[in-house]
């Protein structure tokens, strides 16, 4: 499946053979960036992180955050167009992968298994895809899905199209609404819930 197919917001079904399961309600991204440093205090080198979200879900915010608690050095922002980046930390590197625009020949093109064993890294929509590429079938990772509530959800339909003529940002805007983030741990690694 291309990454893009079916709309920009298609996430792939998770992988089958999870050890555990977790589903916590975070209302907004202070909190998804709470998670992401609490999480950190867990992570080692070798350990791979596949991100899932749609658009907006706050995947980037979480990395920053992920990136904060391993103590990495310098702006953490998505690697979209580059791809991939590495980003130099105290104790570890964190190698930071925007899957979104390749399949898996390009995944591997990238190389970035040459990296795993010394870093953590984060894979944004990689599920399907960079798991058994980075750490074989009877590897270890956590799939962290972040869900964002639908805007047609919460807006309703309306019936004339409106003008928005304010673009000030409220506090609401700047925290972002409520999220679902769903954890997922494979392999003898995560055998246990680190959250």
């Amino acid at each position: 499946m291309s990454r893009g197919a079916g709309g920009a917001d298609m996430v792939p079904e998770p992988v089958a053979g999870h050890r555990w399961i977790r589903t916590l309600e975070l209302e907004d991204l202070q909190d998804t960036a709470a998670l992401a440093r609490v999480l950190a205090q867990s992570l080692r080198a070798g350990d791979l992180l596949i991100l899932t979200g749609g658009l907006g879900a706050g995947k980037t915010t979480f990395t920053q955050a992920l990136a904060d608690g391993l103590r990495v050095e310098g702006q953490i922002s998505s690697p979209t167009f580059v791809l991939s980046r590495i980003h130099h930390g105290e104790v570890v590197d964190l190698v930071h992968v925007d899957a979104y625009r390749t399949d898996a020949a390009g995944f591997e093109d990238l190389d970035i298994a040459a990296t795993v064993e010394e870093s953590v890294t984060v894979v944004e929509w990689g599920r399907r895809l960079a798991e058994h590429a980075l750490v074989g079938e009877e590897g270890s990772w956590v799939d962290l899905e972040l869900i964002a509530p639908e805007a047609a959800a919460e807006g309703g339909e309306s019936a004339e199209p409106q003008i928005i003529t304010d673009f000030s940002e409220t506090d609401q805007d700047l925290l972002g609404g409520a999220r679902r983030a769903v954890l997922r741990g494979y392999g003898p690694r995560w055998s246990t819930p680190p959250v």
